[in-house]
């Protein structure tokens, strides 16, 4: 059996599962790539895939995740995937929690592997409920939110992937690389809907203020306030193109590190200055 994830923090959690259940023993697989942002078109061509390289350089430029770039290596891991399930006694379960980043990443994974038909399972998540290690019933988001203890019952859930799935899902990614939207959110179920690279500025500028303030800061109330949750990096690009733009100001050299970077609202020195005059 093999394991397929989206999501790194997914790995330890299934790892913790398989030592509870020996019925889950297998390797686990990494998808690393995020397919819920950045250009898509032709993504299984030379070219397609150099562009949206090419795009993950410019907004990894300056992350913590610079060096990531050169790990991420997606194709080499469905390449060695397929080789395993030439064992015809194997078979692959696509863990798919209701999030644009597992949806996506199953979408331009199950496009790979329609040869393997009646091997590949997969477990979607969707509106289903878990208790949490408190007792309460709640509905995740991510796999990595479930208790090892409840993957248990989550393998019941695993089912092939039927022949009208392999075509439909085909189709439907084939689709939404031809839209090329920079973000993709999830509508739920399975339906994803291709959005303009701008989707998130308006969060982004509701959690600035006058006020300067840290980029990790501002990162932490986005994502206590954001329902679409998408990476930090992307979000750091989103404000560099901001700040180009002359929407936010920005204080600080982005070549020193998020670190260095604080943002605040354009002109909000000056006026804070006037009230200033006009209390005096």
């Amino acid at each position: 059996m093999i394991h397929i994830v989206f999501q790194q923090a997914d790995i330890e959690t299934l790892k913790k599962a398989i030592e509870l259940d020996a019925a889950l023993q297998g390797e686990i697989i990494h998808i690393k790539d995020d397919f819920a942002v950045g250009p898509i078109a032709d993504i299984y061509e030379t070219e397609g895939y150099q562009t949206r390289r090419d795009w993950w350089k410019k907004v990894l430029e300056n992350s913590p995740y610079t060096e990531q770039l050169d790990i991420v290596d997606d194709k080499l891991t469905v390449h060695q995937l397929q080789e395993k399930l030439k064992d015809e006694t194997e078979q692959a379960w696509i863990w798919m929690a209701p999030n644009q980043h597992d949806v996506c990443g199953y979408y331009w994974l199950i496009n790979q592997l329609k040869e393997f038909e009646g091997r590949i399972y997969i477990l979607s998540l969707n509106n289903l409920p878990f208790i949490n290690d408190k007792g309460s019933i709640f509905y995740p988001i991510d796999l990595f939110e479930i208790p090892p203890k409840e993957f248990i019952k989550a393998k019941k859930l695993a089912r092939p992937v039927t022949i009208s799935e392999f075509e439909l899902d085909v189709d439907e990614w084939k689709k939404l690389c031809s839209e090329n939207g920079i973000v993709r959110t999830l509508d739920g179920g399975k339906k994803i809907l291709s959005k303009e690279a701008s989707f998130y500025d308006d969060k982004i500028m509701a959690a600035l203020t006058k006020e300067a303030q840290k980029l990790n800061k501002i990162f932490q109330v986005l994502f206590t306030k954001m329902k679409v949750h998408t990476g930090d990096a992307f979000l750091a690009w989103r404000m560099k193109e901001l700040a180009n733009d002359g929407k936010t100001e920005l204080i600080g050299n982005w070549n020193n590190g998020w670190k260095e970077i604080s943002l605040k609202l354009p002109g909000a020195a000056e006026e804070i200055n006037k009230e200033a005059d006009l209390n005096a």
